[in-house]
């Protein structure tokens, strides 16, 4: 079973080490002590935690769709050419990157500091680990 130390809780949940010790101390997150006397935090309590925590930020006005994943962040890069838009969007710390028209772009309005909200609808979701 993995096994993570608060600084990697921290990265994973975008918050900083000491919120994660906070919330080992308060009994939120359960820990173990390895044999250095460290916390570790098994996966399952870590799965655990993060289901109970509240839903993830969505704008107020929302139109109803099928689509799950939605990234709600700040846009950082807008770039437009004759056909085509970039627009890049942090989440997080999660970077999205988003290839459209230059029409969609223009009818968005997007500019960078803007809040919006990533929405991805996907058949193949790659899901990767690392080796053990």
């Amino acid at each position: 079973m993995a096994q993570y130390r608060p600084g990697q809780l921290a990265d994973l949940l975008g918050v900083s080490t000491d919120t994660v010790r906070r919330w080992c101390d308060e009994g939120r997150l359960e820990t173990t002590r390895s044999e250095g006397g460290h916390r570790m935090v098994d996966g399952t309590s870590l799965a655990k935690f993060v289901r109970e925590q509240q839903d993830a930020y969505e704008p107020e006005l929302l139109l109803s769709q099928s689509a799950r994943n939605r990234f709600a962040g700040v846009v950082t890069r807008v770039e437009r050419d004759k056909l085509t838009a970039v627009i890049e969007l942090r989440a997080g710390r999660y970077r999205i990157v988003s290839l459209m028209t230059r029409e969609a772009a223009d009818d968005l309005r997007l500019e960078e500091g803007d809040l919006a909200t990533a929405v991805v609808k996907a058949t193949d979701v790659i899901v990767e680990v690392a080796p053990l």
